[in-house]
């Protein structure tokens, strides 16, 4: 089969596909004391229409943060702008102290994104897509039947099977695959859930608790309160565009009242 053509380095279906491993932040002890992804006084506006107005907040090395909120809260859009796919209207994104507009291949090399809709050629081979994109992220190909089977998609098979023969949820979960390659400090996922079955929710659930065992940041948007309550060490709840609430992983046990409550309380406004 001819092998699939180049895909631009930024703007993938994955965003961030630079050639060259990326490290991981326990390699690097100096850098890892002040390892942070700060948003700071996040504006994006689509004509008249405010996406995300007035964000500021920090994720720490280390932790899962959850987006939390309904559709058109702002949630997407403020990981695209984190992972340098939309361009803020004002306001200033650091990864590590450098700014993703500014240096903008210094900051993206320490992210990887995962979209909320995965699509990859039907006549491809799911082996032949981890290959391609192992390849562009500078991973050797000898270690890919190491991601099938830290992603739970190393049964009898699944490498072999074009994807066009794959359901959604089985897409959505290689597309985890994809974005696991580089073992970026940074994973930054939107709707990582919404494709799953079950036991596709249960292995990416295993997967996220190792890989913030081994010291990766996990930032994930959903409006599925299970997915929060079961992974996330803070929660931040945003609403129009705007974050409203911050919780840490002691606040949790009320999280949904404190939604529905925030959720009438911007009704009401």
């Amino acid at each position: 089969m001819a092998e699939p053509p180049p895909a631009p380095i930024t703007f993938t279906p994955f965003g961030l596909l630079l050639p060259g491993h990326v490290r991981r932040f326990v390699d690097h002890p100096l850098e890892r004391a002040s390892a942070m992804i700060e948003i700071k006084h996040l504006v994006k506006k689509y004509d008249d229409v405010i996406a995300v107005d007035d964000l500021s907040l920090e994720i720490g090395d280390g932790e899962i943060l959850a987006l939390l909120g309904p559709n058109g809260s702002g949630k997407t859009t403020t990981l695209k702008a984190v992972a340098g796919l939309t361009i803020p209207t004002s306001g200033q994104i650091l990864i590590n102290g450098i700014d993703v507009w500014e240096r903008p291949k210094a900051a993206r090399q320490y992210i990887s994104f995962l979209p909320q809709r995965v699509a990859f050629h039907n006549q491809l081979l799911a082996r032949e897509v981890l290959e391609f994109y192992a390849r562009l992220r500078g991973v050797p190909s000898s270690r890919i039947d190491e991601f099938l089977a830290r992603s739970g998609l190393n049964f009898n098979g699944f490498a072999e099977k074009r994807i066009g023969e794959l359901s959604g949820g089985m897409v959505q979960r290689l597309g985890l695959a994809v974005a696991c390659l580089p073992e970026a400090p940074y994973l930054i996922l939107d709707e990582p859930t919404l494709s799953l079955d079950l036991e596709g929710v249960i292995r990416f659930r295993d997967l996220m608790r190792r890989l913030r065992d081994e010291g990766t940041t996990i930032i994930f948007a959903t409006h599925v309160f299970s997915e929060v309550q079961h992974l996330a060490d803070r929660v931040a709840i945003m609403m129009n565009g705007r974050l409203v609430t911050l919780t840490s992983g002691a606040e949790q046990i009320s999280l949904e009242d404190l939604y529905l409550a925030q959720a009438g309380e911007r009704r009401d406004a």
